[in-house]
């Protein structure tokens, strides 16, 4: 099975870039299978990283961010891949 997490977080006003870039230098002791990184207005980042894992399975998450770089805490949500037919 495939679980993807997903990781948003909105920097504070106009550190968006370094948000992104605080988020790409973060490392996991496992490798996930992808990992991606989007931005989106508000300078909000995101990051979903696949994993070949159970849905309940204890994977490696981003942490939370240092509390002066974001305006709230971290969203965070699990999926799990289904068959497209």
């Amino acid at each position: 099975m495939t679980v993807a997490l997903m990781w948003e977080a909105r920097a504070a006003d106009g550190r968006g870039d370094e948000l992104l870039a605080w988020a790409r230098e973060q490392r996991f002791d496992a490798a996930p299978l992808r990992r991606e990184y989007f931005r989106a207005p508000q300078d909000r980042v995101l990051v979903i990283t696949w994993w070949d894992a159970a849905y309940d399975a204890d994977l490696p998450e981003l942490p939370e961010p240092a509390p002066e770089l974001v305006t709230r805490a971290v969203h965070r949500w699990r999926f799990e891949s289904v068959d497209a037919g």
